[in-house]
């Protein structure tokens, strides 16, 4: 599977960093501490990090010195996101003490969409946005939630286009990736952006190769204060932007369902199923192109393998919490790739009917105008294929039988 390059210039600035470090000018290690200072500093609030969070943070900057091999550049993005990452918790958890009308803020039955990446939650997650009820968190409202947006400028505020710039900038860096996965500051954004404030969050291990980090968060780590940080971050940016129901989603919940509902035992969820074979080569591919931002060792068969693992844990916790139906069928709906593809609105109208929501005509027209707007391949087609990840096929169809049987999974012929 090839590994796209970097433009030229950033190329060079990674050049340039590694005869540095050969020279033996390395750069400073990330520390924990160092870094909850810098974000005292910033943002001018005299706090300590939460436990939680300091545990996840230690655990994430341990893993990237070990394990994620940053280039130059990538060190410079990573120091800046880890910056921003803590100064958002400090400052979720000064708004919340300072204004105590945000921990009544209701969230009422929540929709999370739980499938797999690759399954086709991002452009469902797009269609339920339309429909005027929903509130769905976005891109620009979690990159910069302070102070929480309001209904009057949501779609204007200065933060759109701040955020559209940091966007553009990136998509600079690695052009592909518009190909597999599209950004945009007013787009709906994924529960994975919310909990890495609290530094457990799946988004980590696809930015970067944090292989230990990773066996922690999904094997060890509680879960709770993450889903606890969750419901404050939707009651900050419900607080004066309010509408009748949240729409969620995000694959890394599909580890830690139990958690999910022990925060929101009111939630409905919508479970994505495509065939695992199709998931893990769309993903190593996704995979190597958006960690080459950050480093310049990037291995598909390395990526494939560690992922192919994680995801075998999340078909079976999965299966496992619906096997227990500790969720009413009320609370869950199934919906195959294939058939999402086929008609996507179709299936949005399963939701609501599952769910007894009323879809209005004018919402599903605005859903068919902008699947027929948004066609799959509008940015380019993908090529993706197993072959190339070194996985054996025949492998990945025994270990994900229970689930693929369970869940009536279409197999998609891949070479």
């Amino acid at each position: 599977m090839p590994v796209p390059q970097l433009p030229l210039i950033p190329r060079t600035i990674n050049r340039a960093g590694a005869a540095l470090k050969g020279l033996g000018m390395a750069p400073a290690r990330f520390e924990a501490e160092a870094l909850e200072e810098a974000a005292r500093r910033t943002t001018g609030l005299n706090r300590p990090l939460a436990p939680d969070s300091r545990e996840g943070l230690e655990r994430l900057v341990a893993s990237l010195e070990e394990d994620a091999a940053l280039s130059t550049l990538g060190r410079f993005i990573t120091q800046t996101r880890l910056n921003e990452a803590v100064g958002q918790r400090l400052q979720l958890e000064d708004w919340h003490g300072r204004h105590p009308a945000l921990r009544e803020q209701p969230v009422r039955k929540p929709i999370f969409i739980v499938g797999q990446g690759r399954t086709g939650t991002t452009i469902l997650h797009e269609l339920l946005q339309l429909d005027p009820a929903h509130r769905l968190p976005l891109t620009w409202e979690c990159e910069a939630p302070f102070p929480p947006p309001e209904t009057a400028t949501h779609a204007n505020d200065p933060r759109v286009a701040a955020c559209q710039k940091q966007l553009d900038r990136s998509e600079s860096l690695i052009p592909d990736f518009k190909r597999i996965h599209r950004m945009g500051a007013l787009l709906p954004q994924e529960c994975i952006s919310l909990t890495s404030a609290d530094f457990r969050s799946v988004i980590f291990p696809a930015q970067w190769r944090v292989t230990e980090y990773t066996r922690w968060l999904l094997d060890e780590a509680d879960m709770a204060s993450a889903y606890r940080m969750h419901r404050q971050f939707l009651q900050l940016l419900g607080w004066r932007c309010p509408a009748e129901r949240w729409v969620l989603k995000s694959p890394g919940h599909l580890w830690c369902l139990d958690a999910l509902i022990d925060e929101y035992p009111d939630a409905c969820l919508v479970q994505t199923h495509r065939d695992p074979v199709a998931i893990i080569s769309s993903l190593t591919s996704l995979e190597c192109v958006l960690r080459k931002m950050c480093s310049d060792d990037i291995k598909p068969h390395q990526v494939a393998q560690e992922w192919s693992g994680w995801l075998q844990s999340a078909y079976d916790r999965s299966l496992a919490f619906r096997q227990s139906k500790r969720l009413p069928d009320s609370q869950v709906v199934d919906l195959h790739f294939d058939r999402f593809l086929k008609d996507p609105v179709a299936s949005v109208r399963t939701i609501y009917q599952h769910f007894e929501l009323d879809l209005r005509p004018e919402v599903e027209a605005a859903m068919r105008n902008y699947v027929d707007r948004n066609p799959r391949d509008r940015d380019g087609r993908h090529p993706h294929r197993f072959a190339e990840t070194g996985l054996e096929l025949d492998e990945i169809r025994s270990t994900t039988r229970d689930y693929i049987e369970y869940f009536d999974v279409a197999l998609e012929n891949r070479d």
